[in-house]
């Protein structure tokens, strides 16, 4: 069973990762410099009461932590990411809010080796039906990013 605590770090993890996607569509549409908008989420989404609707609270260091590494290594993120769509779809033409999965997910998966694949695997598919409800979309990011984990982790793909 698990205990409430560790089920409140799981649910303010997933909400990181949730804020985190947020946030890579919001520059990437906008063009806004990625340390403000951190700073607008921060200050004003997470945790917040929004059009009334509360959202939960966010582990604020992992949220960062995608963000900054997203930042950092966005080139070779993306590269990891061709590799494992279909050549004729490269990321550049996929939906922006599949583009900041995917970049997430990537930092997590070349960056984060304490969490494991699966785990980060599982989270975006949850992530995918929060913008696109249980469609194909879910079904596409979790064989991309099964791809991309057996690529950057493959020891992590092979235990159970």
């Amino acid at each position: 069973m698990v205990s409430k605590a560790r089920e409140e770090e799981r649910l303010t993890r997933s909400a990181a990762r949730l804020a985190a996607v947020q946030a890579l569509y919001q520059m990437e549409i906008t063009g806004a410099d990625w340390r403000s908008v951190q700073r607008e989420f921060e200050d004003h989404r997470l945790g917040a009461e929004i059009e009334g609707d509360q959202y939960r609270e966010a582990d604020v260091t992992l949220f960062r932590d995608i963000l900054e590494g997203v930042v950092g290594h966005q080139a070779a993120i993306d590269q990891l990411t061709d590799r494992a769509l279909v050549a004729k779809w490269p990321i550049g033409r996929i939906d922006a809010t599949l583009r900041a999965i995917f970049r997430a997910a990537g930092h997590e998966l070349t960056a984060r080796p304490d969490i494991p694949p699966k785990v980060s695997i599982g989270e975006y598919v949850d992530v995918t039906k929060a913008f696109f409800g249980n469609g194909k979309e879910s079904k596409f990011v979790n064989a991309v990013l099964d791809h991309m984990a057996r690529e950057a982790r493959p020891a992590g793909m092979s235990a159970n």
